[in-house]
């Protein structure tokens, strides 16, 4: 069905902030952001694929911050995406910042765990500049690209507008986290082959999602009669309405 964007269709009634806010809405925020602190975390752990090195979360859970930031975008716009994509950034802080405090603070005397402690759940400075500027450049990257692409097709072609979005948000995010975090620390060629690698893991899994993410924005459209087409929409990241 060829969508009407003569003119904007509000996503629903919260869409533009007049006090209401759909479930669905909320429990999909609420996994974004619970997808996006456990990524974090279980990537220091460090997995081999196909003879690469690369953090556990990059592979693993982190794709489907993506995923579901397809969803945000396509279902309630672009400017409802970018209110969880800034709460997803400020709820990270806030777990970094608590996990750092507690490992300053003194044990008990009967505890020993502190060296494990900070081996797992320690953070590098230069680790977390990389996650965090990777993961706002890359999500609005995608968000943009995607309601973008909206317009362009007139709402048609989900799986293209999903991929293609996700190709270049990833693109930009995985590069910049793994130039900020390896540059000098492994060599150039090992670099590039684990940007690659990164990349087509996290494009593959999107293609692979392809399927899944079709059910949710069908289902979310007719839960909550929305389906925004961001024509009037300011795409400045960093305003809040």
């Amino acid at each position: 069905m060829t969508a009407n964007v003569n003119q904007s269709r509000p996503a629903a009634p919260d869409n533009r902030g007049d006090g209401l806010v759909s479930v669905w809405f909320v429990g999909l925020a609420a996994l974004f952001v619970t997808v996006l602190i456990t990524a974090n975390i279980v990537a220091v752990k460090i997995v081999d694929v196909g003879g690469l090195q690369v953090p556990a979360g990059t592979i693993t859970l982190f794709p489907l911050a993506y995923l579901f930031g397809d969803v945000l975008t396509e279902v309630y716009g672009y400017a409802r995406a970018r209110q969880v994509i800034w709460l997803g950034f400020a709820c990270n802080a806030l777990a970094v910042a608590a996990i750092w405090v507690t490992g300053l603070l003194p044990g008990a005397a009967f505890w020993e765990q502190q060296e494990a402690y900070e081996a797992i759940l320690g953070f590098t400075y230069r680790l977390l500049l990389a996650s965090f500027a990777g993961y706002l450049v890359g999500e609005f990257i995608n968000s943009f690209i995607l309601a973008r692409l909206k317009l362009l097709t007139k709402g048609r072609w989900l799986w293209s507008r999903t991929i293609s979005s996700t190709v270049f948000g990833q693109f930009f995010d995985t590069g910049i986290f793994i130039l900020i975090a390896f540059a000098g620390v492994i060599p150039d060629s090992e670099l590039l082959r684990t940007f690659i690698t990164a990349w087509l893991v996290k494009v593959a899994y999107e293609v692979l999602a392809t399927p899944v993410t079709y059910v949710i924005i069908t289902f979310l459209k007719k839960a909550d009669n929305s389906d925004y087409y961001d024509q009037t929409t300011n795409f400045n990241p960093f305003r809040m309405r």
